[in-house]
């Protein structure tokens, strides 16, 4: 039994297969530096949209720990967001080994456009995206969506190991 609650989430209004996903600009954060970039321009081909928790969240380091185990920046680009800050992002990457670029969302907006913010719960005006896969081909329609419905709740990475 876990020592946490698993909460449900409330619907959303995400975006699906066949849509056409929100370009928008962001700092990319990799292991170097970091600098203001467009999805659109980081797409170069297929690309994989990991959203996740905040950084040093559980679900965040196992998120990636699984996305960097199964190889998946080996199969195709593979890019992150999150509400972190590119300060946060660059510990993040360094301590977690992880070989993907994450974007910087701190107002959450990002989220927003996608339909997947997640309110925290017992904290005043803060969220964050809810756990969510987005796979884009490079006009930036949807191959593939996944949205968590429950707190913590992870994707099939096995669903995704195919869709790749």
């Amino acid at each position: 039994m876990p020592d946490f609650d698993v909460v449900s989430l409330p619907e959303t209004d995400h975006v699906e297969e066949g849509d056409h996903a929100p370009d928008f600009e962001r700092p990319l954060v990799n292991g170097e530096y970091w600098e203001d970039a467009r999805l659109s321009a980081v797409a170069d081909g297929r690309l994989l949209l990991v959203c996740h928790p905040m950084d040093g969240a559980f679900p965040a380091t196992y998120m990636w720990n699984e996305i960097r185990d199964r190889g998946w920046t080996d199969a195709i680009e593979v890019v992150g967001l999150s509400i972190s800050t590119p300060y946060e992002h660059k510990r993040f990457i360094d301590d977690r080994g992880i070989d993907a670029p994450l974007f910087s969302d701190p107002a959450n907006g990002v989220a927003e456009e996608y339909g997947i913010v997640n309110d925290l719960d017992g904290m005043a005006e803060i969220e964050e995206p809810r756990p969510a896969i987005f796979l884009l081909e490079d006009d930036l329609t949807v191959e593939y969506a996944w949205v968590a419905s429950e707190w913590p709740e992870f994707p099939d990475y096995d669903e995704v190991d195919a869709r790749l």
